[in-house]
């Protein structure tokens, strides 16, 4: 019997605090728990039209991401089928979205879209924050986007064993969340909204 192959996928970006949601869920499912070899987990950052590849193989797409959906701050929704463009769409966050709804649309063009999307999104509480992580809403937003994870991943033939090993990094481990979050300096020491000199400069 053909194994269905299957994409997980994390987009965004660790350094703008809740654009990476959708790396740190990954980065969670990578460390977690281990999959039949079907299943390809890929931190998929801002790559962009470079993710094409990779998209145009599976035969199922899960995605992880912050999309702005105009809702409450943490707010998470499950989005299925023809509709993921859409909400990739919905209201350009960052680059890495514009980038991702291209990949989709050029996979839908060449005939090799997946033939399942599902997008498990939240709603960002903070992005102008450069070195920052995620706000506690959307970081508690990160255990039930897991269990929705596995249950599609179950579903599609490919269930999760819980790891008793230690798992490859998929990200940089400079960027581990325990590390980037426990060695980053204070909003106070490195100012994240800019070049502070400049900045002062400017008002001058």
């Amino acid at each position: 019997m053909d194994s269905k192959r299957i994409l997980v996928l994390g987009i965004g970006n660790l350094l703008w605090a809740d654009e990476g949601f959708g790396v740190r869920c990954v980065e969670a499912l990578n460390e977690g728990w281990s999959f039949p070899p079907q299943v390809n987990l890929m931190d998929g950052g801002t790559q962009g039209l470079y993710l094409l590849p990779y998209v145009q193989e599976a035969d199922c797409l899960l995605v992880f991401d912050a999309v702005d959906y105009g809702d409450e701050p943490g707010t998470m929704r499950e989005v299925i089928g023809d509709q993921v463009p859409r909400f990739m769409g919905a209201k350009k966050m960052s680059l890495h979205q514009t980038g991702f709804q291209e990949v989709l649309m050029a996979a839908e063009l060449t005939g090799k879209l997946p033939q399942e999307l599902v997008l498990i999104g939240v709603q960002p509480e903070e992005l102008e924050d450069y070195g920052g992580s995620l706000r506690d809403v959307v970081k508690a937003q990160m255990a039930p986007a897991l269990d929705k994870a596995l249950d599609w991943l179950s579903r599609w033939g490919a269930p999760g064993r819980v790891r008793t090993e230690a798992a490859e990094a998929i990200t940089d481990t400079a960027l581990a969340i325990d590390i980037y979050e426990g060695e980053r300096p204070s909003a106070n020491q490195a100012y994240r909204l800019g070049d502070a000199r400049f900045l002062n400069m400017e008002a001058a």
